[in-house]
C-alpha cells in the first residue's frame, strides 16, 4: 500500500511540476514587452546579452552588486542545491555515471551548506525591516519546507540509515513502470512526502524565478533603442508603418 501511494503521488507530482512549469514558461514567453527597458549599463549586442545572462544565472551578478551578504547565503544555497541534485542522480542511473560517483563526498557536505544558506536567508526575513514587511506566510513556509527536506535527508545519512539498495530499486521501478517495494522507513516517508509537496507547489510559488530570470526584459534585452525601433509583435501588427520606421 505504501509503495502504491507514493508511486502514484510521484507520478502526479511529476505531471504537475512539468506541466505547470511548461505552462508558466509559455506564459512568460508570450507576455509582450512593448518597452525597451534593459537595465543599464546594458550590452548593445545579442552576444553581450547572452554573456550577461550567463553571469546572472551562474554568479548572481546583480545580487552581488546590490547586497553582498544576501548574495553569500543565496549563492551558498543554490550552489549546494545543484550539488545535492547531481548527487541524487545515483538513484536514477544504473550503472552510476562516473562523474556522479566522483561528486558523492561533495554532495554530502553540500547538504550542510544548503541548510546554512537557507538559515541565513530565513534570518534575513526577520532581521531586515523592509524585507520583513514584504514577507508573506508563504515565504516562510517555503523556506521551512526546504529546510525540512535537507535536514530530513541529512538525518537519514548521519543518524538513521535506510536501505539504499531498496530505495534505488523503488526509484528505478518508478522510471521503468516496474514498481518495487518502497522501504517503510518513517523518516524516508517524511522526506519523500516533503519532496512531493515541493514538486506540486513549485509551479505556483516564487521558486519560478528559476526559469523566470531568462524572461526578465531588464536582463534579456539589447540596449539598442537608437539603432532599432522596439515594438511588441502585437503593436507591429496594429501599426505596421511605425514598425517600418515611417
Amino acid at each position: 500500500m505504501i509503495t502504491a501511494i507514493y508511486a502514484s503521488l510521484f507520478y502526479i507530482a511529476t505531471l504537475i511540476l512539468v506541466g505547470g512549469v511548461a505552462f508558466k514558461v509559455r506564459q512568460y514567453a508570450l507576455t509582450p514587452a512593448p518597452l525597451k527597458i534593459a537595465m543599464t549599463p546594458a550590452p548593445t549586442t545579442t552576444g553581450g546579452v547572452v554573456f550577461r545572462m550567463f553571469r546572472e544565472v551562474v554568479f548572481f551578478e546583480s545580487l552581488f552588486k546590490s547586497n553582498k551578504w544576501i548574495w553569500l547565503f543565496g549563492y551558498i544555497f543554490h550552489a549546494a542545491l545543484v550539488l545535492v541534485l547531481l548527487r541524487h542522480l545515483r538513484y536514477f542511473t544504473e550503472p552510476v555515471w562516473f562523474w556522479v560517483g566522483l561528486i558523492q563526498p561533495f554532495g554530502l557536505y553540500a547538504g550542510f551548506a544548503a541548510v546554512i544558506g537557507l538559515a541565513g536567508l530565513w534570518v534575513r526575513r526577520f532581521t531586515v525591516e523592509r524585507v520583513r514587511y514584504i514577507s508573506s506566510p508563504s515565504d516562510h513556509l517555503m523556506l521551512a519546507l526546504l529546510v525540512a527536506i535537507f535536514t530530513s535527508g541529512l538525518f537519514m545519512r548521519y543518524v538513521e540509515r535506510i536501505d539504499i539498495v531498496a530505495l534505488k530499486a523503488f526509484i528505478l521501478g518508478l522510471l521503468y513502470f516496474d514498481w518495487q517495494p518502497m522501504p517503510a522507513d518513517p523518516v524516508l516517508m517524511v522526506h519523500l512526502g516533503l519532496v512531493i509537496t515541493l514538486m506540486i507547489i513549485f509551479p505556483l510559488s516564487k521558486l519560478l524565478h528559476a526559469p523566470g530570470v531568462f524572461f526578465s526584459p531588464t536582463r534579456n534585452q539589447v540596449d539598442n533603442p537608437r539603432e532599432q525601433r522596439h515594438q511588441a509583435p502585437w503593436a507591429a501588427k496594429m501599426y505596421p508603418r511605425a514598425s517600418s520606421g515611417e
